[in-house]
């Protein structure tokens, strides 16, 4: 029997739930991104609010002596928005956070940060997705002095994420059921089969669908919990071993 196209399938594989499930790489930041329906996503907030944790991040690239500073309420929701494959990209071993009372502090320390490291400012990669990219805020060959930064931080009272791995492997974790419930979500729209997942015309759904999925089994595993029998199946069937 002839293998139906996405197109002739039923109304839940339209053209436009697919744009509905992925990311387009074009679409600025703030507007609506469906796609991270499988991944973090932070509380909203009043326009400006001030209040509330905040981070400042230090993100060093993995494979280059090259780094991302910024200040975040969720370091991981922004490290996706950087890169989807944040997990690879970034040395989160070697990363790391200070978390403080309001974004002003945040602000402030970042800012401080920007002064002192002026002489090492680099371009941003070009693996980078240009809108979350940040103007003036990569720096190369600035890491020895960003450890001084990190002991100042913490003589000033200010708590140390590091390894900031650990703290996104946490994150992660605690998003198990709602992964799982979005997981079903998307089984859903394909009516329960998995085959549409490897059609060239979802190729941006599935290349969102494993980024998420490989940055869990990377910070989190145990995917075996995490995702309906099914997707889990599908996965593994694509080479990845699932804890």
């Amino acid at each position: 029997m002839r293998r139906r196209a996405v197109s002739e399938r039923e109304p839940g594989l339209s053209a436009a739930h697919v744009n509905a499930f992925c990311t387009p790489r074009s679409r600025p930041l703030g507007e609506d991104r469906p796609m991270s329906f499988l991944r973090s996503r932070e509380p909203e907030r009043p326009a400006g609010a001030s209040e509330g944790r905040c981070f400042v991040y230090v993100l060093p690239c993995a494979y280059e002596d090259l780094l991302k500073i910024g200040h975040s309420r969720n370091p991981l929701e922004r490290a996706q928005a950087l890169q989807p494959r944040y997990f690879e990209f970034f040395d989160l071993d070697r990363a790391f956070a200070a978390e403080v009372d309001k974004v002003r502090e945040a602000r402030a320390l970042e800012h401080a940060l920007h002064a002192r490291l002026r002489e090492h400012n680099a371009p941003a990669p070009l693996t980078v997705r240009a809108q979350a990219a940040g103007l003036g805020e990569w720096y190369r060959g600035a890491w020895a002095q960003l450890q001084d930064e990190a002991a100042r931080w913490q003589a000033q009272g200010h708590r140390l994420h590091r390894p900031l791995s650990a703290w996104f492997a946490r994150e992660l974790a605690g998003q198990g059921e709602a992964l799982y419930a979005r997981a079903e979500a998307l089984l859903s729209q394909l009516q329960g089969d998995t085959a549409p997942l490897d059609d060239p015309a979802l190729a941006p759904l599935r290349r969102n669908l494993l980024d998420t999925l490989d940055a869990h089994r990377a910070l989190a595993g145990d995917l075996d919990r995490r995702l309906p029998a099914a997707l889990l199946d599908w996965y593994r069937r694509g080479g990845r071993p699932v804890p």
